[in-house]
């Protein structure tokens, strides 16, 4: 089974608003700032905040979803949720092995707040993960009965 392609989108977009949220008013918490993503994706590209939000809704509710459902989905092991966990948990690698970095924030944010910037985003790339694989492959109306008369 791979998921259907509208909920996978919904469920990025859904993922991308949560862990957008969660940089901009649960980080300040944690580090005493948000970790303005928009910013720093657009300035690396030497374009606007704007253009910076842009390219973050693209990646996480129409990229990174469809290579989750359509490369990765049935090679993942366990649950919808926990595919998507490890999707994100590989994503969240990526973030800071390579895209921080190349962002200006160290690798693994040692320029950009450190440890807690990178246990901020290891939760929110966890979070965006784990509503990506349980709205995505919940099963459809009739898949879900069917399932649940097993």
């Amino acid at each position: 089974m791979r998921p259907n392609l509208r909920k996978t989108i919904v469920a990025g977009f859904a993922g991308t608003v949560v862990m957008t949220a969660m940089m901009y008013r649960v980080a300040p918490m944690m580090l005493g700032r948000p970790m303005d993503v928009a910013a720093s994706l657009g300035g690396m590209f030497g374009g606007s905040w704007a253009m910076g939000m842009l390219m973050h809704l693209i990646n996480g509710s129409i990229i990174f979803p469809l290579v989750f459902a359509y490369v990765l989905y049935r090679a993942l092991p366990g649950e919808p949720w926990l595919k998507g966990m490890l999707w994100g948990l590989v994503l969240w690698f990526v973030s800071q092995a390579v895209v921080t970095p190349m962002m200006g924030g160290g690798i693994f944010s040692a320029r950009s707040g450190g440890v807690m910037a990178v246990i901020a985003s290891l939760m929110a790339h966890a979070v965006y993960g784990v509503l990506l694989g349980a709205v995505a492959g919940a099963p459809d109306g009739a898949a879900r009965q069917v399932h649940a008369a097993r």
